[in-house]
């Protein structure tokens, strides 16, 4: 048995922003995936994922019996699969800020969810809330509290405009040009990152004022800049307001910058052959960088692999 492919995802902007009302925009990312699958003879790894799914049915059953009017699932089916060793099969590193555990909740709630909301029908934004408030509940499960965005953009698979919290709608995106210079990209950070620690550092700073400014009158600003920017297609001004935005990065969320990844981070600044931004919540795993010129950002940081997402 093969379940259908739920896919990873990136969050272009709107890391942190979005817990604040700034704007978003996440796009699926079909280079890593996963599926719910059975085995004859299972790997060690099957075998681990099959002792979390039983946990995660466990949470599930108590997700739908104190919120029965949001979601139910065919829990005796799903526990009877689990049983007979069902596991998440997934190229989706942990850690990296690619969404593992969002492709795993949408590969769930497609296949047990009674009664669910189909990515064939109209999609109104009524729908995409629920969706999201359902996924968030399931996902929360795997790092205290979950936006359920991750799980929303894996399970409808097409990118995702955060407006504000309760105002979300399918984006469209300006179509990517062949053999492109300028290019958005993952760089690997070799080490992995946990949200939970990030996101309580992103809280204790919150508690000062000027933190909170910063956020307000800087980084939502250029992260909703940049939002607008890139749905328009108007490169010239996304450039400029993605390297304002690493800045505000590097001086005030250092923490979430891996350390080996400051000099390099202020280097794209100075030189303007790469801005770096963070991708997820930090810490280790994939940095984001966006270019005008691919070429000059591979010789730039020819120690490190580029996986090229898309192209302008």
């Amino acid at each position: 048995m093969k379940g259908p492919l739920f896919y990873s995802k990136i969050l272009l902007f709107g890391e942190y922003g979005i817990i604040k009302d700034s704007k978003g925009l996440s796009i699926p990312y079909n280079f890593y995936n996963g599926a719910l699958k059975v085995d004859e003879d299972p790997s060690e790894a099957a075998i681990a994922s099959n002792k979390s799914l039983s946990r995660f049915a466990d949470y599930l059953g108590e997700l739908q019996e104190n919120n029965p009017e949001l979601v139910q699932f065919d829990l005796a089916k799903l526990k009877a699969d689990i049983e007979k060793g069902m596991y998440f099969d997934s190229t989706i590193p942990q850690g990296y800020g690619v969404g593992s555990s969002g492709a795993l909740v949408a590969a769930i709630y497609d296949k047990y969810a009674t009664g669910k909301i189909t990515v064939l029908e109209n999609l109104t934004r009524d729908k995409l809330l629920k969706l999201k408030k359902i996924f968030g509940e399931m996902e929360s499960f795997f790092h205290g509290k979950s936006s359920g965005l991750d799980p929303l953009n894996s399970y409808l698979s097409i990118p995702i405009l955060i407006n504000s919290k309760d105002n979300i709608e399918p984006a469209g995106i300006p179509s990517q040009t062949e053999n492109g210079l300028g290019a958005v990209f993952l760089l690997d950070s070799g080490s992995t990152g946990e949200t939970g620690p990030m996101v309580n550092i992103f809280m204790e700073n919150m508690k000062q004022e000027g933190f909170r400014q910063m956020l307000k009158e800087q980084f939502v600003k250029h992260t909703d800049a940049c939002v607008d920017d890139f749905l328009k297609g108007d490169v010239k001004s996304l450039f400029s307001n993605v390297k304002r935005l690493s800045h505000v990065v590097l001086d005030n969320f250092k923490p979430m910058i891996p350390a080996q990844f400051h000099k390099l981070w202020k280097h794209g600044i100075d030189t303007n052959d790469y801005y770096l931004k963070l991708c997820g919540s930090g810490g280790g795993g994939y940095i984001l960088g966006f270019t005008e010129d691919i070429d000059k950002a591979r010789k730039s940081l020819k120690d490190y692999k580029l996986e090229v997402v898309y192209n302008f």
